[in-house]
């Protein structure tokens, strides 16, 4: 068995309401001049966080500015004013555009390193400021992942910084903070969590500590994902979706992503789809493609989505890809009509299971 490591938070806080103990926490830091970074949609929120946090002595300062997948300019404008208020605590709170780039703001803030010279792995040279992540949505998992992810619009696609630096000091997941989110990005941003679980349990960097979160992710992702969409204030389903998404998160540190993910990055950066569409467009293809390099394992996700077992493994599999596309079905048609015929070569590098030709994607 290979040797991983687990990065995680210092302090991870779960449960409806544990927004108020985030409150406490970063009350009881030596770091106070605290960048509040969120987006438009949860500003209520977070300047009664603020309000909260200055009643109890800290300097509150706030950038709503990410209201999409951010770009290097949207970054590097969010890291001036970071540095123009002199911050040295970022409180994230939002989805996972807004968490990473308060990652970003808080391993940047006081470091004369740049944006483009941290792209890829471990190439980070460290981070000064103190780092808080509440997440908003179920979910990209970065509240616990050491990645983050910026759109480099001149290339046309997405880039990605893995480091330990990236893994915040403190994670408050509060499923009450994800009631308000629309239908259709619970369900793009649950797919997402799924494509994660299941990635990392048929992966060919798969490891028995990290099998546990994934398929208890896919299974939460079976039972809850369509019930957070139907009715956003089902708060067991969203509850549900949370951990499926913190068990996601704990998996992209030791193993990571694999072909889905390979393939989503350039298609987004393309075609500027949402990272959660992305994945859900490619999710089933891939996962056929995919499962006759493991039949045994696409077979144990396809019953961890409730699939029956057939008269064979591979039966089941082939069952679980058709299942693993229509997780959450009918809450939004997406186009699946194009050719999707970018390739990214990181899919070999991220665990992918078979090798792709040029021309190789979605079937």
């Amino acid at each position: 068995m290979r040797t991983i490591t687990f990065l995680q938070p210092t302090r991870l806080v779960f449960g409806q309401g544990c927004l108020e103990d985030c409150v406490e926490y970063v009350a009881l830091q030596a770091q106070r001049r605290v960048r509040v970074v969120s987006s438009r949609s949860m500003r209520r929120v977070a300047e009664e966080l603020g309000s909260k946090l200055t009643a109890k002595g800290s300097t509150v300062t706030f950038d709503f500015s990410i209201d999409r997948e951010p770009t290097l300019a949207m970054f590097a404008a969010a890291l001036a004013e970071a540095r123009a208020v002199n911050a040295n605590c970022f409180v994230g709170i939002g989805g996972g555009s807004v968490l990473d780039v308060a990652k970003l703001l808080a391993a940047f803030a006081e470091s004369e390193q740049k944006i483009e010279e941290s792209f890829g792995i471990g190439l980070l040279t460290g981070r000064a400021a103190h780092l808080v992540c509440l997440p908003t949505t179920a979910g990209t998992g970065s509240e616990v992942s050491p990645n983050a992810i910026l759109l480099d619009e001149a290339a046309k696609l997405k880039k990605g910084v893995i480091s330990p630096f990236l893994v915040p000091d403190a994670t408050f997941i509060d499923p009450l903070l994800t009631r308000t989110v629309p239908a259709a990005v619970t369900a793009a941003t649950g797919l997402d969590t799924l494509t994660h679980c299941i990635e990392a349990y048929t992966n060919k960097f798969a490891h028995p500590l990290v099998d546990v979160y994934a398929l208890e992710g896919v299974r939460l992702c079976a039972a809850y994902l369509a019930r957070a969409v139907r009715d956003g204030e089902d708060l067991e389903a969203r509850e549900g979706m949370a951990r499926a998404s913190l068990y996601g998160g704990l998996c992209l540190g030791p193993v990571n992503t694999a072909a889905v993910h390979a393939l989503a990055y350039p298609l987004g950066g393309e075609f500027h789809l949402a990272h959660g569409v992305s994945n859900a467009v490619l999710l089933a293809a891939v996962f056929r493609f995919n499962l006759e390099a493991d039949v045994e394992r696409h077979a144990a996700v396809a019953a961890a989505l409730g699939v029956a077992p057939k008269g064979s493994a591979t039966q089941t599999a082939l069952a679980g890809g058709r299942s693993s596309g229509g997780v959450g079905a009918g809450v939004r048609d997406f186009d699946e009509s194009g050719q999707l015929w970018l390739v990214s070569g990181c899919s070999a590098s991220f665990g992918g299971q078979r090798g792709y030709g040029d021309a190789a994607a979605a079937e």
